[in-house]
């Protein structure tokens, strides 16, 4: 693994997360309540609510917004309408892109979607279309500090059952089979680790590098724009940025 080129993405969407927190965990919010409808309030009998609880603590979202959003979705039937649809397709210069999509309206968010993908110089294919270039693996991202033993995290992680730790300069990136990720996010979280990110994300196999400024612009405009649109939950792409 490449270690600054491969998570220079998460960087990137990280950095974005940051400027609109507020949408963050409305969006974070909308995930939990339908993991609430379709498992239960008890993330000890629901382990895909424990997922995203950790991935919202990771975000940053506070503790009573994410009580909240499980009390809320616990009792009431709101989120019964949403269903999850990932769409796929190209960006500029055939940069692969897939969109996570969580939505009680299938016409408007494909709509939605076409629009920004032919705005910005892609188009909105066929499901299957780029799914084949990437991976699904647990992500956990962990800072990089002083206080962190590269050689001890690494050992800890791979002892929980992880498939590979990588390292660059700013983050430690540990990478699990999706049907791992649970455990090994689990034995980390009572190492005492705190996480950028955890969570099952797209991890892509390729990556394509862009040169032409003009599609570069595209290319953050196109992720910009959907990544604002409401319905969207995920945004993943094999572009390998500087």
């Amino acid at each position: 693994m490449s270690g600054h080129s491969k998570w220079a993405n998460i960087k990137h969407k990280k950095e974005k997360s940051d400027s609109q927190k507020g949408k963050v965990f409305t969006k974070l919010g909308r995930e939990i309540a339908v993991i609430v409808r379709q498992g239960g309030p008890d993330p000890e009998a629901n382990s895909k609510l424990k997922d995203v609880i950790a991935k919202a603590k990771a975000a940053n979202m506070p503790n009573e917004n994410i009580d909240r959003s499980i009390k809320k979705a616990a009792g009431s039937a709101d989120s019964a309408n949403y269903e999850e649809i990932q769409y796929e397709g190209y960006g500029p210069g055939g940069v692969a892109v897939i969109v996570e999509t969580m939505t009680d309206n299938r016409n408007r968010t494909a709509g939605d979607l076409r629009h920004f993908f032919d705005k910005f110089g892609g188009n909105l294919g066929q499901s299957g279309s780029v799914s084949f270039l990437f991976n699904k693996k647990g992500v956990i991202l962990i800072e990089e500090t002083d206080k962190t033993d590269e050689d001890t995290l690494m050992m800890e992680a791979l002892d929980a059952g992880a498939e590979d730790f990588t390292a660059d300069e700013e983050y430690f990136a540990v990478t699990t089979a999706p049907e791992d990720f649970s455990k090994v996010r689990e034995e980390l979280e009572k190492k005492g680790y705190e996480f950028v990110e955890a969570e099952i994300e797209m991890v892509p196999a390729t990556y394509t590098k862009l040169d032409d400024p003009k599609q570069i612009e595209f290319m953050d405009k196109l992720i910009e724009n959907i990544e604002d649109l409401d319905d969207v939950q995920n945004v993943y792409h094999n572009w390998e940025q500087e």
